[in-house]
């Protein structure tokens, strides 16, 4: 009635079904035991004293700020702002066209 390549076939979908039923199973556990073990350290952990909180940020010098700032930028490199305008969108309309253009360029 089977052909022999029917019945391996349905064997291997068997085995494959078994596997994949085990490893969900496992994941399941392992989530389930990784979760009590996190709640165990967190109830076992002491909490840390807070910091007092101050009563008002005082305000901050305009010589912080410039020292703060010539710091970074003595980090990070000599950076221009060349402009802030809005760019022309020739770009973005130009991508979009050959992105859904039918016909494609080699």
């Amino acid at each position: 009635m089977f052909s022999l390549a029917a019945i391996k076939a349905l064997q291997i979908y068997g085995i494959a079904i078994a596997i994949s039923l085990f490893v969900a199973v496992l994941i399941k556990v392992l989530v389930n035991v990784t979760g009590r073990v996190e709640q165990g350290t967190k109830k076992a952990a002491t909490p840390a004293p807070s910091a007092p909180k101050p009563e008002s940020a005082p305000d901050i010098p305009d010589e912080v700020v410039s020292v703060i700032t010539a710091a970074i930028a003595t980090i990070t490199g000599p950076h221009r702002i060349l402009t802030i305008a809005e760019s022309s969108r020739s770009w973005t309309r130009e991508g979009r066209s050959a992105l859904h253009s039918h016909q494609p360029k080699h």
